[in-house]
């Protein structure tokens, strides 16, 4: 199996912080060989870099069997396509950060180690139910449960090395009455309602046609209707518009963010014990007034630079370990 290439500096994309960043849970790297595995878009990825490229192999896939959109098949051309789409490689990052650094020291000293940091485009339904189990929960355990998700709703993919993967669960698997027992019985605790009501709800409001629906709305108003589902708030619903529905002025405020804001742009917010509504939204103002419409692209990369595992020698590039969550406030 050889290895594709897509052409694409170093520099416009960094692996490290773009998918150990808190954005996907199934990705992982293994350091003895500089690669990384992961799945999304029903499809087993294996991914490297080197100076000029991203290079890839697409290990298996469901698409040639589920595929609704197209009569082609999964060729070289389509993978690279969905490849493209998933890290966003039509925004010319280079030219943003500079943007971004002209507005703000804080921005422009964060770039020089977290270049090339990505917003993943990631499909609505993973996203959301990947967050739903973020919720007061820690990295290893939402990654686990992610994993539990698509083993037992999921279809199989393919072996590989020993390990089997699978695609996430359609929504409609997870809207059944019995799945918020099972996933009790599971380790997913208060999280099973959540899952098991707002599926339900997806589907009756119109499943993928209702997640068109709101890439298609006003960011807030599309935020707004989120909410409507069970276990949903602003942090969750923020962070499924920015990473699933093209809405990339959201910004999910949590502990992070609300350190960044307090310490370096809203000294008045310091030490307060908690985040009110009315500081989530100012403290999301703010950076949308700085930064923009592409404000919460800009704002992930000083949460890389705030996580404790990536702080090291601002000249290097950030070590590979398991990722850490974004708390929820």
């Amino acid at each position: 199996m050889t290895w594709n290439k897509i052409k694409c500096n170093r520099r416009e994309l960094q692996l490290v912080g773009t998918l150990n960043g808190g954005q996907s849970f199934r990705w992982e790297y293994n350091k003895e060989i500089d690669e990384w595995i992961g799945v999304f878009s029903k499809t087993v990825w294996k991914l490297r870099q080197d100076d000029d490229h991203l290079q890839y192999k697409v290990i298996g896939t469901l698409l040639n069997k589920t595929s609704k959109t197209t009569k082609q098949s999964c060729d070289d051309e389509i993978f690279k396509n969905l490849l493209e789409k998933y890290f966003r490689l039509n925004f010319k990052l280079s030219d943003y950060y500079k943007e971004w650094s002209e507005k703000d020291s804080l921005f422009q000293s964060a770039c020089k180690q977290f270049y090339g940091i990505r917003m993943l485009y990631q499909e609505p339904v993973e996203n959301l139910f990947s967050f739903i189990c973020s919720q007061n929960n820690h990295i290893s355990r939402i990654s686990t449960m992610v994993e539990k998700l698509c083993k037992h709703y999921g279809d199989k993919i393919c072996d590989h090395e020993g390990t089997t993967f699978y695609a996430f669960p359609e929504v409609e698997k997870l809207s059944n009455p019995q799945i918020e027992s099972e996933l009790r019985d599971l380790g997913f605790g208060y999280r099973a309602k959540f899952i098991q009501k707002s599926a339900s709800q997806i589907v009756e409001w119109g499943g993928e046609e209702w997640f068109k629906s709101l890439q298609e709305m006003k960011y807030k108003d599309a935020r707004l209707e989120l909410m409507k589902l069970c276990g949903i708030g602003p942090k969750v619903s923020d962070c499924i518009c920015l990473m699933s529905l093209n809405h990339l002025e959201a910004l999910p405020v949590d502990t992070h963010v609300y350190q960044i804001a307090a310490q370096n742009y809203l000294p008045h917010l310091k030490g307060k014990k908690s985040v009110t509504e009315k500081m989530y939204s100012e403290i999301g103002d703010h950076f949308r007034m700085l930064y923009g419409d592409m404000a919460g692209w800009a704002h992930t990369v000083l949460f890389c630079a705030d996580l404790k595992k990536f702080q090291q020698d601002e000249n290097s590039e950030p070590k590979e370990e398991k990722p850490r969550k974004r708390k929820k406030k």
